[in-house]
């Protein structure tokens, strides 16, 4: 079958890097791609949120199968655009439709989602700048720290962690008044701190069944130890070692399933990613936020451990039969460390000439803000532009081959983590 991939990051390279190893996939395209995709596929100059270009492409190529890989065309309907089509209506999609999309392009439909299905969750209050002065007079008096969150997409951006109830009040008027994060911030979610270890969890749904994929942590701060600026994501581990059989099934039983239950008893289709980020309190699991596709770094070490066919797993979803198909589990852990412009995640330069990605052997090199130069070169794109992913019988051991895979690696002014990975390493000491 022909298969088109919609995207650009290590996400989608890791995504297609699987499926192209399918003996089903004849043909693999991805738009728009990068320098990595278009060595296992072929890249398509169409923006993932030109749904004309994408219908004309899919009907003219006979693509038997959609896998959206980022938020924002399935927020803004892609689905519905192709259920809404009688020549497209057909066609597989890996990716829920608006409704269910909501779970992801809205805080605010999350938190009531959650709470009407009795999924755990830290207790919220959402504001607009109509009711300002309530707002600011909640996070004088909240416990801190306290979470702001913007309502809508915010590229992963609209998230704010207040020490104080100062910085809270300025933090809410920034949002609500001064539109910090665009429309996004037209409603903000304030939201009780929740202190535990985070790790996702990722399910994949037919709108009836489901199949839970390996688990990840990722480390989404700039800086060492957890410090400075969120940005999308510095590396991610797989598995979790605290995420044990116990732990994934109170996962399972309190937030999976009756999520699974709360869309189906809502009248909404789901068919595809649901990413889960939780938070790991005492041994509790407690939903942080919803994600309706795969996350990046974490698609980078969760593609590695599949062994079976994903094709089988992204067909069945898209067909309704995720009942009849399993996959193989590679008990091997991985690791993938994102190597990042100087600047990200504020400005940075684009266009530097990247050396000795071909020279690494021990890891696999995922590409996101990358391109094929005019002169052949591959040129940094982006923010964040490779993703490392080691593998090994421990975590140490990937850890050693992400990183070994790194040094083998340049471009001017490039930036990554050292200590990805070390607070796992603790955990397992």
């Amino acid at each position: 079958m022909n298969i088109l991939v919609l995207g650009s990051g290590g996400r989608e390279h890791a995504l297609s890097w699987k499926i192209a190893q399918s003996d089903s996939c004849e043909k693999l395209f991805i738009a728009p791609g990068n320098a990595g995709s278009s060595q296992v596929g072929e890249n398509v100059a169409i923006k993932v949120t030109d749904f004309e270009a994408i219908a004309a492409f899919v009907k003219e190529n006979e693509v038997a199968l959609v896998v959206v890989g980022p938020e924002d065309p399935l927020v803004k309907g892609i689905r519905d655009y192709f259920e809404s089509d009688v020549d497209l209506k057909d066609v597989l999609m890996v990716g829920p439709g608006a409704a269910g999309a909501q779970l992801e392009g809205s805080k605010d439909f999350s938190k009531q989602f959650m709470n009407k299905h009795g999924i755990p969750t830290a207790r919220s209050t959402t504001f607009t700048a109509e009711n300002l002065e309530e707002g600011l007079n909640y996070v004088s008096s909240h416990p801190v720290p306290v979470v702001l969150k913007a309502d809508g997409l915010a590229a992963g951006k609209g998230v704010i962690i207040s020490e104080t109830n100062e910085h809270a009040r300025a933090t809410l008027k920034e949002m609500l008044v001064d539109a910090k994060f665009g429309d996004a911030s037209s409603r903000v979610v304030v939201e009780q701190f929740l202190d535990g270890i985070e790790l996702s969890v990722f399910v994949l749904s037919d709108g009836e069944n489901y199949k839970v994929l390996p688990e990840a942590k990722d480390y989404k701060r700039i800086g060492e130890q957890d410090t400075g600026l969120n940005t999308g994501g510095m590396g991610a581990v797989s598995p979790v070692p605290f995420a044990d059989a116990d732990f994934l099934g109170k996962v399972d039983e309190r937030v999976i399933k009756p999520t699974i239950q709360g869309l189906k008893a809502d009248g909404i289709d789901y068919k595809g990613f649901i990413f889960i980020g939780l938070m790991n309190m005492g041994g509790d699991p407690y939903v942080i936020e919803y994600n309706v596709r795969m996350g990046d770094p974490e698609t980078q070490v969760v593609m590695p451990r599949i062994k079976s066919d994903v094709l089988e797993l992204f067909v069945a979803a898209g067909n309704g039969t995720l009942d009849q198909v399993d996959y193989e589990l590679d008990e091997q852990a991985a690791t993938t460390v994102v190597m990042v412009a100087g600047g990200y995640p504020g400005s940075y330069a684009k266009g530097a000439a990247i050396s000795g990605i071909d020279s690494v052997n021990e890891a696999m090199v995922f590409h996101a803000g990358t391109k094929n130069s005019d002169s052949g070169e591959v040129v940094t794109n982006g923010g964040r532009i490779l993703a490392i992913t080691g593998k090994g019988d421990s975590v140490a051991k990937a850890l050693e081959n992400s990183y070994n895979g790194i040094g083998k690696i340049s471009w001017k002014d490039e930036y990554h983590r050292k200590d990805i990975g070390q607070d796992i390493l603790k955990l397992l000491d």
